[in-house]
């Protein structure tokens, strides 16, 4: 009887399954083209797989040991069982290597079924409740009906009754496992997170046989704006790129963005998790009353729905999401850092962004003042520019114009309007000066980055800031930029290529690491209290940078008393992504929370490496830990040596690009 009811069984589910699968692609296929390679990615899947989504989920050791018992036997499970138990090739040794496959698997599922009895509220509950029990049903039924086959029991063993339970086992397990993995439910994740690692929108993410590690790929998607088929940002579902979608239907639910978000945590309207279900809504239609997870704070579940052709925002009526939902976001990435499926959370809120500006003029709060700020007079708080080197009437900083050429070109940035922000600006020159570095400054040429205008949606602004920068530094010749702002570094380096100008630029933390290495700077030992370091987002999660910091603050004779959440799981200070001007009420403030991250270490100073995390945490009521950027700590200790103490000469760690 199980002879023929299970291969009977495992087609039809296979037949579904297919059937699924090209209703799935067909969903995908709504949004815009992008070009990947299909052979690569396919080749390239598993070692993704295998490595690179591992290296994330094994921050979890108890669900990385649980993945991999419980994925890796059904993989091997469900092969050999198409061959035992569909094609009828009962040898002893396949029915061994099944009944191997399916014990991994339901060891597996025992601890999916642990995690499942209290599971953490960032878990979506409803139909992934019943997966332990899919999970448990398909590796047990297939065991004991593979047990004859590798001549445990004898044939027809146990007669029709348990046939037939057997049967609904088999039934049971397949078609949450095979059916449900293309026509939607918990195993959904598995089909398109897997064609997600092969088609990802940024695949230099991934290691190669050749890298051993992987790319840091952080900087945003430039728009051509000179096609005029092009869309100005994504207005619905099916104007996300089909890679896009199909990287949205890869979340697993795991809860773990949500669990990283600051807006979610201070209350404010947004969970990274639900934004990416509320993107699978609007591809497949429908509305969120079957979304099992936790809702935006303060906005109920079943309110908000659409389709693939709908708009994602509406002003009118209801829609997929509420605009102050995208608003929220800090642009921090630590969702897309926490992502075991890597997806780019970031990436899609931006895009949105950029229709709600660009066509429909609706930056909230300071947004639309700021950007006009930006056009009118290069700056986002329109201050006079020709005030921008106010601050260094007194430093006779040598200017680049005069020079032409030089070593390192200090980008300023628009601190040189914030009086707070020029305590750390006049700190690092005295430092440059005492290792008797080669640099000038650009000075009145001098630009906005275009860093908030980007990240407020507002590409045209952004790329007219860039291309005008980027026509001033072709005049002269440097061999790397050098800036305290990880703002203006993340995007002169990682977003100004796409424009045309590629630089070797570093943060000053980096940039004084390698002084201390050269021996160019005499010190001193920090004489002050314990002192805890705030990783800035846009220096850490979008580069990687976390030690030179670190290893600057040690050289000073300062012990760095970590807090629990730092280096790539570090809070943010709530200052990136344009939050302070659209300004979008929670139930508490970022900064506050980051503030009481800090005083859980006992630390009498907070070192930073970033204006706006200076301006955020000081922004803080007191009583509080002091502030000071890095380059404040290290002109408090540097002596003023002679030339001599130069030990050698500062040399890029890249070859220095010119701009003709």
């Amino acid at each position: 009887m199980l002879d023929i009811l299970i291969p009977v069984l495992l087609f039809t589910a296979l037949a579904l399954a297919a059937i699924g699968a090209f209703r799935r692609v067909r969903l995908w296929r709504q949004g815009r083209p992008a070009h990947v390679d299909l052979i690569r990615g396919l080749l390239a899947m598993p070692r993704r797989y295998l490595v690179d989504l591992h290296h994330v989920v094994e921050r979890d050791r108890y669900m990385s040991r649980t993945h991999v018992a419980t994925a890796g036997g059904f993989v091997l499970a469900a092969v050999l069982a198409v061959l035992v138990h569909g094609f009828g090739l009962h040898n002893r040794v396949l029915g061994w290597a099944l009944l191997a496959a399916t014990a991994c698997m339901f060891t597996g599922a025992l601890f999916v079924a642990k995690r499942r009895r209290n599971p953490p509220a960032r878990l979506s509950k409803g139909p992934w409740m019943r997966l332990p029990k899919s999970l448990l049903m398909f590796s047990a039924s297939f065991f004991i009906a593979t047990l004859p086959v590798a001549g445990v029991l004898p044939e027809n063993f146990g007669g029709w009754i348990l046939a037939a339970v057997l049967a609904v086992g088999v039934a049971w397990g397949v078609s949450e496992l095979f059916f449900g993995m293309t026509w939607g439910g918990p195993m959904k994740h598995a089909f398109a997170g897997a064609l997600h690692l092969a088609f990802h929108r940024r695949p230099e993410r991934f290691r190669t046989p050749f890298n051993a590690s992987a790319a840091r790929s952080s900087g945003l998607k430039a728009l051509d704006l000179n096609d005029p088929a092009a869309p100005l940002g994504v207005e619905k579902p099916k104007d996300f790129t089909w890679n896009q979608l199909l990287g949205f239907d890869a979340c697993v639910q795991c809860g773990r963005c949500e669990a990283m978000c600051p807006a979610y945590a201070a209350g404010q309207p947004l969970n990274p998790k639900k934004l990416i279900q509320d993107m699978v809504i609007g591809m497949a239609g429908g509305t969120d009353a079957r979304y099992f997870g936790s809702p935006y704070p303060g906005k109920p579940i079943g309110e908000h729905g659409g389709n693939a052709h709908s708009p994602i925002v509406s002003f009118e009526g209801k829609a997929l999401v509420d605009a102050e939902t995208l608003w929220s976001c800090t642009t921090c990435r630590a969702c897309v850092e926490e992502c075991p499926m890597m997806i780019e959370h970031v990436d899609a809120i931006v895009d949105m962004r950029r229709h709600l500006t660009l066509e429909k003029g609706a930056t909230p709060n300071k947004g639309a003042e700021v950007l006009d700020n930006l056009i009118a007079t290069d700056n986002p708080n329109g201050f006079n520019p020709v005030n921008r080197m106010n601050w260094a009437a007194d430093l006779d900083l040598p200017l680049i114009a005069n020079q032409q050429r030089v070593d390192v070109l200090f980008w300023v940035g628009d601190g040189a309007f914030d009086m707070r922000n020029q305590r750390t600006l006049r700190a690092f020159v005295k430092i440059l000066k005492a290792a008797k570095v080669d640099f000038a400054v650009l000075g009145l040429e001098e630009r906005d980055s275009g860093d908030v205008a980007r990240r407020l949606g507002d590409e045209a602004t952004f790329q007219q800031l860039a291309r005008r920068n980027i026509a001033t530094l072709s005049r002269y010749r440097f061999n790397r930029i050098v800036t305290c702002d990880p703002h203006s570094f993340h995007v002169l380096r990682n977003e100004y290529g796409a424009l045309g100008g590629a630089y070797t630029v570093l943060h000053h933390s980096t940039f004084l690491a390698e002084l201390l290495d050269a021996q160019a700077l005499h010190l001193g030992q920090h004489k002050g209290g314990s002192v805890t370091y705030h990783d800035p987002c846009y220096l850490g999660r979008y580069n990687g940078e976390y030690e030179a910091p670190r290893k600057v603050l040690k050289a000073i004779g300062i012990e760095v008393k970590e807090m629990e959440r730092s280096g790539f799981r570090a809070r943010c200070c709530g200052g990136g992504g344009g939050a302070p001007i659209t300004d979008i009420p929670g139930t508490q403030r970022i900064p506050d929370m980051r503030m009481a991250d800090i005083k859980t270490t006992g630390a009498e100073v907070v070192a930073v490496g970033c204006p706006q995390c200076t301006a955020m945490l000081e922004g803080v009521v007191a009583p509080r830990p002091e502030v000071k950027d890095i380059a404040e700590l290290v002109a408090e200790v540097v002596i003023e040596a002679p030339a001599v103490l130069v030990k050698q000469p500062i040399t890029p760690r890249r070859e220095a690009v010119e701009i003709s």
